[in-house]
């Protein structure tokens, strides 16, 4: 899908994203927000409105190509998406209203299914001899798509540790260009999984790259300010030439609002765990037929419908991820 063309089908839907009727029966188009499409992730939504159009005949699900996590949230709070990609720690902190969202709390935002456990690399130019995440101080770098959470997430870790890049921001396919015309040295993106996305080894066609981690002593040091920011242990060989290392990771997640009818809502994330053949298991990594993992790793509530669904496999759903409608 093409950038513009999708943007087309979001602006067309606004008049009805996040307006609920007794007309919700009859058939629906709902606006999906994803990434970028060069990303590895746009193909899991692509995938995943696929299950949803094919098990609820009742629904029209279209992917909408955007910035990601961040983007996605500011365009479900002003009504513009009805569901969208996003990270448990930027919905955490919009619903919160910390951080980045302190000025515009987005109390009513709720996480629908984790569909993706990934690993963030930061990853540099061999050539630059670049061997540390602590040498990137005054470079050249981008933090991570613009709007994304890896952007945010950079950033924030970056700041603890007082490294201070001179940042580049730009969109996938402009990363891509500027670390194959040497006008960056590094940028910051979430994997495949644990291993490197398809962005990521398109560069690697053309240039040599290195992937940096991060040491004990960091991961302890950020913690003690976000303990909300998820890490990760990136298992030996998963990246080449490397043994197991630390890393920030990303805990994508799909998320609605509480506007969405209850058992709409259900439909949809009933749809997406029975029609997982739809959805590339690559991207899903350990989330692949995992429903557990949405309760193991939400840290804002879920929604009413999804609750429903998970109490149905015999979960048990923690008070703090139960919100006010739901009890």
């Amino acid at each position: 899908m093409k950038r513009i063309g999708a943007l087309a089908v979001a602006v067309a839907l606004v008049p009805l994203v996040g307006v609920w009727s007794a007309a919700d029966a009859q058939m629906r188009n709902l606006a999906m927000g994803s990434t970028q499409t060069s990303s590895s992730h746009y193909s899991y939504f692509v995938g995943a409105a696929k299950a949803i159009n094919l098990l609820v005949p009742e629904l029209n699900v279209t992917v909408v190509e955007t910035g990601a996590t961040v983007e996605n949230i500011k365009r479900m709070q002003k009504g513009q998406l009805d569901m969208g990609l996003v990270t448990a720690d930027q919905v955490y902190l919009a619903w919160r209203g910390q951080e980045t969202w302190k000025d515009a709390p987005f109390e009513g935002i709720r996480q629908l299914w984790l569909y993706s456990v990934s690993a963030n690399y930061v990853t540099v130019r061999e050539e630059t001899g670049i061997k540390s995440i602590h040498e990137l101080t005054s470079k050249k770098f981008t933090p991570g798509i613009r709007g994304s959470a890896v952007e945010k997430g950079t950033e924030t870790v970056f700041g603890i540790l007082g490294i201070k890049p001179d940042w580049q921001r730009m969109g996938t396919a402009d990363t891509v260009d500027a670390m194959k015309d040497k006008r960056i040295v590094g940028f910051a993106k979430s994997g495949s999984g644990f291993f490197l996305d398809a962005s990521t080894m398109d560069i690697a066609t053309r240039t040599a790259l290195r992937t940096l981690p991060f040491s004990e002593e960091d991961v302890k040091k950020v913690r003690a300010v976000r303990p909300y920011l998820p890490w990760i242990k990136v298992p030996a060989g998963s990246i080449k030439g490397l043994g197991e290392f630390w890393t920030t990771a990303s805990l994508a997640f799909v998320a609605g609002t509480k506007s969405m009818p209850a058992d709409l809502a259900y439909k949809v994330v009933k749809a997406i765990w029975e029609g997982q053949e739809h959805q590339p298991q690559a991207v899903m990594g350990a989330a692949y037929r995992n429903p557990r993992g949405t309760i193991e790793h939400a840290l804002s509530p879920l929604h009413a419908g999804a609750i429903r669904f998970y109490r149905e496999l015999g979960l048990k759903i923690p008070d703090e991820l139960i919100p006010p409608e739901a009890k």
